[in-house]
């Protein structure tokens, strides 16, 4: 029965929009705790031990329920956030922004450059349009879209409180593109207590999406994170800058995860992350989650 609602919810509109109010209500009704430790179970087949916790996602949990300041809403808003990368690293490092606004309606294609550019909300993790042509778009039917897009709540029951305190707005920037002619892929710095630990590198997202992790050294961490892996990823020639940056803004943090892009020789921000796969995904073999968990340091004593 599960699987049955599981799939209706999922893979269809009507089944969104007839389980979607629901869901709203017990997360409203359940308390947090309550939220994390029934779908952890569900979703990884473990107990979260949130007294003492060992993996990687049982502290990703405890820190959605103890590590909370305005400093990381302020981070998780992709708008606000370029205010802190001026100040923390400069602004050089930014993606250039267009426009922002909270009204769709005021996105007009004759304002917007001829160039690709890529529309997104600053509060969830979707959300997200790339305009190649701004003149083959239908504007109608993509504003209608993206009053859908600013109304969604994503922090639902996996207790991701910062994306709840974002005022939603719509950030258009232009869209990055390599020597290939292509999107670049993001590299993805994992940092506990303020160091650089390992680079997470998606792969072929739109079709067959497949992850590689690497160490400092760029070697292969022998795991795979929710998705198989892909094929060898080569080094990245900026890597040692790109690490000195990812520490640089991990340092006002106990945990987070710096993307970053680099193009012809530049290297641009993407976006921080403070619960990556909002601490639900399975590492295969599973000693991994508690391997990287050992490189976290949680402020509590577990004596």
């Amino acid at each position: 029965m599960r699987e049955f609602f599981k799939n209706l919810y999922y893979n269809t509109n009507f089944g969104r929009k007839l389980i979607h109010p629901f869901l709203l209500i017990r997360n409203t009704i359940l308390p947090e705790e309550v939220l994390l430790k029934n779908r952890f179970k569900r979703m990884l087949g473990y107990k979260l031990n949130l007294i003492n916790p060992k993996t990687y996602n049982e502290k990703l949990q405890w820190l959605k329920l103890n590590d909370r300041s305005d400093l990381h809403v302020k981070c998780a808003d992709k708008y606000l956030v370029r205010e802190h990368i001026k100040e923390k690293i400069g602004e050089k490092y930014l993606i250039p922004l267009i426009y922002e606004t909270k009204n769709p309606d005021l996105i007009q294609p004759e304002n917007l450059p001829s160039y690709p550019i890529i529309i997104k909300t600053n509060h969830d993790s979707g959300g997200v349009k790339i305009i190649w042509d701004k003149n083959k778009v239908d504007w109608t039917k993509l504003r209608k879209k993206l009053k859908k897009n600013l109304k969604y709540k994503y922090a639902g029951g996996k207790v991701e409180w910062q994306y709840e305190n974002i005022e939603p707005r719509l950030v258009i920037e232009k869209v990055l593109i390599d020597e290939t002619g292509n999107i670049p892929s993001d590299f993805k710095i994992h940092c506990m207590n303020g160091k650089p630990i390992f680079v997470q590198v998606d792969i072929d997202r739109s079709k067959n999406h497949k992850r590689n992790l690497y160490d400092l050294n760029w070697k292969l961490i022998p795991c795979k994170w929710r998705y198989k892996n892909g094929g060898p990823v080569k080094r990245p020639s900026a890597l040692n800058k790109m690490l000195e940056i990812a520490e640089k803004l991990a340092e006002d943090f106990i945990c987070v995860r710096v993307d970053l892009y680099t193009v012809m020789g530049e290297i641009y921000f993407g976006e921080l992350t403070f619960h990556s796969e909002s601490g639900f995904a399975k590492f295969n073999p599973e000693n991994w989650d508690y391997e990287f968990g050992k490189h976290l340091r949680l402020p509590i004593s577990t004596d």
